[in-house]
């Protein structure tokens, strides 16, 4: 696979049925790897690793009611009192990050009320907060640390 924008972690792999699979730290089992996933898994190590979010906060590829369509995220990151911290949406390294994926996020986190949004196709990283108060949002250089 690809080398990201990402620091280097050790992640585990295994083939099955000729098929590369990479194990999950978060759903704690072995996924098909795929583009989007291994920048998903990245994002995954780079929000516990180097972030410090507790495993325990973080959620993945759940499925959400919009309109009624079923969609599915790519990351939550939950605030301990179970609102949302982070949402992030997570591109194959060849999708460019354009309007049409920020309107996605933007589209979920309507129903989401994320604090911090992070788009990423594994080379390029957004982050904006969001001030829903003001109905706007900010473009910041990294999402916040972990805090207790």
């Amino acid at each position: 696979m690809l080398s990201l924008n990402f620091p280097g972690y050790n992640f585990r792999f295994k083939s099955s049925e000729n098929k590369q699979q990479i194990f999950d730290i978060i759903r704690k089992k072995f996924v098909s790897l795929q583009p989007e996933e291994w920048v998903r898994q990245h994002v995954i190590h780079f929000l516990s690793v180097d972030k410090k979010y507790p495993k325990s906060l973080i959620n993945v590829e759940k499925t959400l009611s919009l309109n009624g369509l079923r969609k599915r995220y790519d990351i939550v990151v939950f605030n301990k009192d179970g609102s949302i911290h982070i949402l992030v949406e997570c591109k194959s390294p060849n999708i460019i990050i354009s309007q049409d994926v920020f309107d996605q996020i933007a589209r979920y986190n309507l129903k989401l009320k994320a604090e911090y949004l992070m788009v990423t196709n594994g080379f390029d990283h957004f982050y904006c907060n969001m001030n829903y108060e003001e109905e706007k949002y900010s473009f910041l250089r990294q999402i916040p640390d972990f805090s207790r």
